[in-house]
């Protein structure tokens, strides 16, 4: 085959690899496995109306498609990822044409994010980590009605019965809205001195209110006035963004280790459907109930918990800087924030263990994973 219709059938052929371009290697043939959705990027099925119109024929086909070009606007179809093992392909979006026009409105969102010099993908993960962490609480939220009627529209009616799994397939056309709504806001300089103003400002800095401005502002653009105190004691990645643009703000030269607002940590990266459809599978072959028994743990705790994680953090981060001065001051210095930050962690650790028994893990599963046996009350204990 010629170069072209290589580069053409394989976007990852002009990826240089270094063993591969070695003179040794010149004259030998060489061949490379590659994930394409590693490289590439992720991988949908395509659509099914659209597929006998190219092809003659109704055959499946998969194409690389980012997670804000999945809407088919022709036939109002939602393309499906094509690496978890379901057979469905594409969702019928024709009663939720929401969908579709987030899709039209995130053109001019990519662009607001260049002329801000960020990179439109950035933008799109960062507000995707937010919103999907919304999703994984909105069982508990009473006043949430929007996302129910949108999972029951793309599923056709048919999710009673099977709600994890139609949450897991649906999850991405159901808050694709939201998704594109988050981005605008943060795109928003208007937002970030929301956020600034909640930090204290004008030299008086402070931990971020219970109910801030920011989150009530931005629970008005999602269409849930009520959303901001629930999102504000969430200690997820909207709370990194808001730290992040604060702490920008108070310090005006620039941290080099500092990765900005629109990095998304990766233990705040949202499972992908394959991930939670593999989940289920583990949880029914166990014979589990389906349940995450973090949901369970009131917001309160869960954010004390995030905020000693965060703490320690913090903590670690500072010691690049501890090898400096004297040696006994640096040592001093060292040692005196490794042993903060492995109490502040010891806190983290004991406060989750509890909150797990108390969501009804047993206390020998606990013993076993933590091994933090005498900080736990037995289950002989009268309290």
């Amino acid at each position: 085959m010629d170069q072209e219709t290589l580069r053409h059938a394989l976007p990852s052929w002009d990826s240089d690899e270094d063993g591969l371009t070695t003179q040794e290697a010149a004259d030998a043939h060489q061949a490379l496995w590659r994930v394409g959705g590693a490289v590439v990027g992720p991988v949908a099925f395509g659509c099914r109306l659209c597929t006998p119109q190219r092809t003659g024929q109704p055959v499946r086909a998969v194409r690389y498609a980012e997670r804000w070009e999945r809407v088919c606007g022709r036939h109002g179809r939602w393309l499906l990822d094509a690496d978890a093992d379901q057979q469905l392909e594409n969702l019928d979006l024709r009663r939720v044409p929401e969908v579709a026009g987030a899709q039209r409105r995130w053109g001019g969102v990519a662009r607001r994010a260049r002329r801000a010099e960020v990179e439109p993908a950035e933008v799109f993960a960062m507000a995707r980590a937010v919103v999907c962490r919304w999703w994984e609480h909105s069982l508990h939220w009473e006043q949430e009605q929007i996302w129910p009627r949108r999972l029951e529209q793309v599923a056709g009616g048919g999710v009673r019965g099977d709600v994890d799994r139609w949450r897991a397939i649906g999850r991405d056309a159901v808050v694709f809205p939201e998704i594109v709504a988050v981005a605008d806001v943060l795109l928003d300089p208007a937002a970030e001195e929301l956020a600034w103003t909640d930090s204290g400002r004008a030299g008086q800095p402070r931990p971020l209110p219970g109910e801030s401005q920011f989150e009530r502002h931005l629970g008005e653009q999602v269409g849930r006035p009520w959303l901001g105190p629930l999102v504000a004691t969430d200690g997820g990645p909207l709370i990194t963004w808001q730290a992040a643009v604060i702490r920008r703000r108070w310090h005006a030269r620039v941290d080099p280790y500092d990765a900005g607002p629109w990095r998304v940590r990766a233990d705040q990266q949202p499972p992908t459907m394959a991930a939670l459809l593999r989940e289920q599978t583990r949880e029914k072959t166990a014979g589990g109930s389906g349940t995450n028994w973090r949901s369970t743990v009131p917001p309160e705790q869960r954010m004390f918990i995030t905020g000693l994680i965060q703490a320690a953090e913090e903590e670690l981060l500072q010691l690049r800087g501890a090898h400096q001065g004297r040696t006994a001051d640096a040592a001093r210095l060292l040692l005196q924030r490794l042993s903060h930050s492995i109490d502040l962690l010891d806190q983290a650790l004991r406060e989750t263990a509890l909150a797990a028994m108390t969501a009804g893990v047993t206390l020998h599963d606990v013993e076993k994973w933590a091994g933090i046996a005498e900080f736990l009350p037995k289950e002989d204990d009268d309290e």
